[in-house]
């Protein structure tokens, strides 16, 4: 039987999220520690723990079929690898960072200036469209110290939450970039490997729905059903159940989480009671 080669990052953050996913898809996987190949349970699937940088070849070679990359590292080594579904989690973004004592007004303080990082084809491609020139260092680890050791005047690295620049007296002045973590495929991907990977993305694209959808059940008057089911249009139409009061309904139905205290302000206003507001596990539409 066929099974899907889907790669991780080894270790991090990327493979702890990435391993969520693959578990709220109910797929089970046993991996053990320091294990490099795991096989599902429950789903023609193998996974393998590999070193994130190496992943774009391994894709382009056919050794794996699917990949979860970030972006970031996509615009550096993958810009040639089909992206198949943006996945939203393990957000970031590519910045130029400088010391905290060093003046900066704008990107043309970059002219001339010495860059550590490890990503040289990104920051080539922003100094190319802002017509800058800059020496580059390319560091595969820790950028951060490049400064500090006199190796460089500013670095270029990926930032979360910006408590690593912190820690080396470093402040972000210019964001590059933005990314995300985005399921990619090999060109080499076989079509028996394609009808498995078409599962997959439908169980991935349920759960990240559900992820960004809140379930919600309201009483109101019956003559105001047509007025608040229009600020509901997630789904094709609300479930609406007569309550034992004559002249009241319950309704039911999905709203996106990000517009959710804008709306429930309008709903009250529209006379709209007792609201409840549930987490959703699966959205399959």
């Amino acid at each position: 039987m066929n099974k899907l080669r889907i790669a991780i990052q080894k270790s991090g953050r990327l493979n702890e999220d990435s391993l969520r996913l693959i578990k709220d898809c109910g797929i089970s996987i046993d991996n053990g520690k320091d294990q490099l190949k795991a096989a599902a349970r429950n789903f023609p699937m193998e996974v393998f723990f590999l070193r994130n940088g190496d992943i774009p070849q391994y894709l382009r070679d056919g050794v794996v079929d699917l990949a979860i990359l970030g972006e970031n590292l996509l615009a550096e080594k993958g810009t040639d690898l089909e992206v198949i579904e943006p996945l939203g989690f393990s957000k970031c973004r590519v910045s130029i960072a400088v010391p905290k004592g060093t003046a900066f007004k704008g990107i043309q303080d970059l002219e001339g200036k010495r860059i550590a990082t490890s990503y040289p084809n990104t920051v080539k491609t922003f100094l190319k469209e802002n017509k800058l020139k800059a020496d580059l260092h390319i560091i595969n680890g820790s950028v951060e110290i490049a400064p500090n050791i006199g190796l460089a005047d500013a670095v270029c690295d990926i930032v979360s939450s910006g408590s690593t620049l912190f820690k080396n007296n470093l402040k972000e002045v210019v964001q590059i970039a933005k990314s995300q973590a985005v399921l990619v495929a090999s060109p080499k991907i076989s079509s028996d490997n394609r009808a498995i990977l078409k599962t997959l993305q439908f169980r991935i694209q349920s759960v990240l729905r559900a992820k960004t959808s809140k379930y919600i059940l309201l009483n109101c008057p019956n003559d105001k059903i047509e007025a608040i089911s229009s600020l509901l249009p997630v789904l094709k139409s609300p479930t609406v159940l007569p309550l034992a009061q004559e002249g009241w309904s319950s309704l039911h139905s999905v709203i996106n989480a990000g517009d959710f205290w804008e709306v429930i302000d309008q709903l009250k206003e529209e006379g709209a009671e007792g609201i409840l507001v549930c987490p959703i596990e699966k959205m399959v539409l």
